[in-house]
């Protein structure tokens, strides 16, 4: 077995032994109010399609599977929660060649990946390792080191906060192109012969004058959260998926959520094949290697992406990380009430929520993510039901294809809600389950 090998299953191991822990400590014997135990399960092995087929839902089936063949989707997941129970989790299509989807494989989830990188943050603050205010860059900045400083041209870097670079106020815009989508430009303009690290990136990037004072305006950088994945090593001593996985995901009872390979040889167990259109041409693979390759695998480095668009999950586990984030008491928080409500705060049409794409004082949330290969929906409504649907397959809209899951969200939810089973598959995989 190979170094990388031993490590993932060390990793599973540990992240197993945690998880039982964490639970344990979370529920400390919580019960259904039946007086027995309520023991979470592994959503990943043990979750099936045929635990969510009823006679009921076969209409709802009907209509996700027509809006797959309407957009050449492959393959997709949903989940369907109500007052943090799992009450339906389903896969749609194929995950890979002919292997069906489950609720057990894994995807790219591509920006959702911040909502996680914003919660890490959030925890940082609470153990007063670091503040929303602190500063980023300069002497007296977070990311502090030498070379980043004398990089920099623009004093407005040093008016950067971690709040700025939450809510996507941090000065940086498309003006150059997106730094994390343009590796190979970036190569040839800075005459490297490997793609950069984030290290390099980083110091080429604040030699650029900022588009805008930061905190006047805002303007969605991806790079931003990757300067928050950064924070999260220099103020936890970590790496950004260690920190993560230990602080975060386990805690929240995630046990099988990683960052993201490049290539479809370095994909993990269960994780699916991601699909292109057919008119989808190949371009040159990001590291200017010369090489042709499928877009989703090589024309983008995405494990470099880390907390701005790297992770992979099930669908499932996805809803579990909400549910350990929303306030709600039936699933315990990972964070307090008062960075939930920080964090879902709303201020104006024109201001990003922290992680968040978008809180409405109406307590509507959403949280999209769209790669090439992915598309990725979080609906949180004010009913206490959150569904959540992530696909396998580009399609003709890129990111505007999350309207019309929402769509079809608002669709299903007015013919379906009211017949949805009362059950938790969070802690039972029984058909009746536990009631929610």
């Amino acid at each position: 077995m190979t170094k990388s090998g031993i490590r993932l299953v060390l990793t599973t191991v540990a992240a197993v032994a945690v998880s039982v822990v964490v639970f344990a400590l979370n529920h400390n014997g919580s019960d259904n109010g039946s007086g027995d135990a309520r023991i979470p399960i592994d959503l990943n092995k043990n979750l099936t399609n045929e635990l969510s087929d009823t006679t009921d839902l076969e209409g709802l089936d009907r209509k996700v599977r027509n809006y797959m063949a309407q957009w050449n989707m492959k393959g997709a997941s949903l989940a369907i929660m109500r007052n943090d129970s799992l009450l339906y989790a389903k896969g749609y299509g194929i995950a890979d060649k002919d292997e069906p989807m489950t609720p057990g494989h894994i995807m790219r989830v591509a920006s959702v990946s911040k909502l996680i990188t914003a919660t890490g943050i959030m925890i940082l603050q609470e153990r007063s390792m670091l503040s929303l205010s602190d500063t980023v860059f300069g002497p007296s900045g977070i990311l502090n080191d030498e070379e980043f400083t004398a990089a920099i041209k623009d004093r407005n870097y040093y008016k950067i906060t971690v709040e700025d670079l939450l809510r996507h106020k941090g000065g940086f815009t498309g003006r150059a192109g997106d730094p994390m989508f343009s590796t190979r430009t970036i190569m040839l303009q800075n005459r490297l012969k490997e793609a950069p690290d984030h290290d390099t990136l980083v110091k080429i990037i604040l030699k650029r004058r900022l588009g805008f004072v930061p905190g006047t305006s805002q303007y969605y950088s991806n790079f931003g959260y990757l300067l928050l994945s950064m924070i999260i090593e220099k103020v936890s001593g970590e790496s950004y998926e260690d920190f993560i996985q230990e602080n975060v995901l386990l805690p929240a009872g995630c046990t099988d959520m990683h960052i993201a390979n490049i290539y479809y040889k370095d994909r993990y167990r269960n994780e699916v094949r991601y699909f292109l259109q057919s008119n989808d041409a190949k371009v040159q693979e990001y590291n200017n290697s010369g090489r042709m390759v499928e877009r989703c695998y090589g024309g983008n480095d995405i494990h470099n992406l880390s907390g701005a668009g790297a992770w992979v999950t099930s669908v499932p586990e996805l809803a579990r990380f909400v549910a350990s984030i929303d306030g709600r008491p039936e699933v315990p928080d990972i964070i307090s009430p008062e960075s939930v409500m920080a964090m879902t705060e709303w201020f104006d049409e024109n201001t990003y929520s922290l992680g968040w794409n978008d809180t409405k004082p109406t307590g509507e949330w959403t949280r999209t993510g769209t790669l090439s290969g992915t598309s990725a929906l979080i609906k949180v409504y004010p009913d206490g039901e959150c569904w959540i649907m992530v696909t396998n397959t580009s399609t003709w809209k890129g990111p505007g294809q999350t309207r019309y899951t929402a769509g079809l969200f608002r669709t299903l939810r007015q013919s379906y809600s009211d017949k949805l089973p009362k059950r938790d598959f969070f802690y039972s995989t029984s058909r009746n389950g536990r009631r929610p």
